[in-house]
Parts: structure tokens; sequence; C-alpha cells
């Protein structure tokens, strides 16, 4: 797989593609060894997936010590001066692999065969053109190309379903407009 994971380690959140190293908080895992830290997100190839099964291994390089960070502390007129620091102590990973798990999908209900039953609609619409779910600027546009016969059809599916008043405005219209257009 393709593209990048979003992992967590450390209480830190770190963006890897495979192949890559990385500095990271000490783990306390050994040099040379493998793990699989936590996977929140997988992305790359479509839509991100939040939830994600896949896996993401990588493997120890090694462990060293990070930049020298000084720290001065001064205090004026008391001649207060102190000096610090400190090393952070950091583990070098190479990113692996990323993928791997399938999702397993959860099987899907069987969903049980109903005859449709001859209603006065798709009686008065031989037609195959199902205006009950077409909307009714649908319905202004799609009538334009139907023959008249089609208009005829869904007008009457119209009247005997919902009879809404837009529709059937809409395809008298259309009717009107193809009855002149086999006059001309």
């Amino acid at each position: 797989m393709s593209g990048y994971a979003i992992i967590s380690l450390g209480g830190k959140q770190h963006r890897v593609h495979e192949g890559e190293w990385l500095l990271v908080d000490r783990l306390k895992v050994d040099e040379g060894k493998t793990f699989e830290p936590r996977v929140l997100l997988i992305g790359g190839d479509g839509a991100p997936d939040l939830d994600p099964s896949a896996t993401v291994t990588a493997r120890v390089v090694g462990h060293e010590l990070g930049e020298k960070i000084r720290i001065g502390k001064y205090k004026r007129r008391t001649g207060y001066k102190k000096h610090g620091g400190h090393r952070s102590r950091l583990t070098r990973i190479e990113i692996e692999s990323i993928g791997g798990a399938a999702k397993k999908a959860a099987p899907k209900p069987k969903a049980e065969k109903v005859e449709a039953k001859p209603t006065a609609e798709t009686e008065a619409a031989p037609t195959g053109i199902d205006v009950a779910s077409m909307t009714i600027a649908d319905i202004k546009t799609a009538a334009a190309g139907w023959s008249k016969t089609e208009v005829e059809a869904a007008l009457a599916a119209e009247q005997a379903g919902k009879a809404r008043k837009g529709a059937i405005a809409a395809l008298e219209s259309a009717l009107e407009s193809s009855v002149e257009g086999e006059k001309s």
C-alpha cells in the first residue's frame, strides 16, 4: 500500500511514509528490533481511513542523544548567573512497511425479495418512467425529451399517484408543446 500513515509514539503524532527515518523520544525497544506503533489514520489512496486495521512496521535503527540545549538564568544587580543544559535521549526509527491487514467487512444481511405489486402508477406508465421518484424540476427538464405517449403516461401516473400541482402543470405544458410539435 502506498501513501502515508499517522502514528502515535510517545504521546506525539507523526506522519510517516515507507522508508522514512524518524527521530522520536526514547523507546524501550532494543536496536535492530521491529515494533508496530499505534496507527491513527491511513491515507493517500482515495479517502483517508480513520479506523484503520492496517499495521505499520517500524525498526529501531539506534538510540542517540539529541542536540545540546543550553539554558542560562540571570538576575540583574544581584550577580546571580546559572548555566545548564541537557541533551534529549532519542531513538532513530525506520518505517519499513505501511498497510497489510485488509478490513473484514461485516456480512451484509440478505434482503428478502419482495414482489412488486402493480399499482395505479405502474399500470398507468408502461413506458418505465417513474415520475413518483422524480422531483418537479426533474420532470420539467426530462419531459422535453419524451414522446407524446410517454408524457401522457407520466401525466396519468402523476394524477393517480401524488397529484402534485407543479408536476401536473409541467406535464400538461410538455403535452401541449408535443402536440404543437406534431402539427408543425
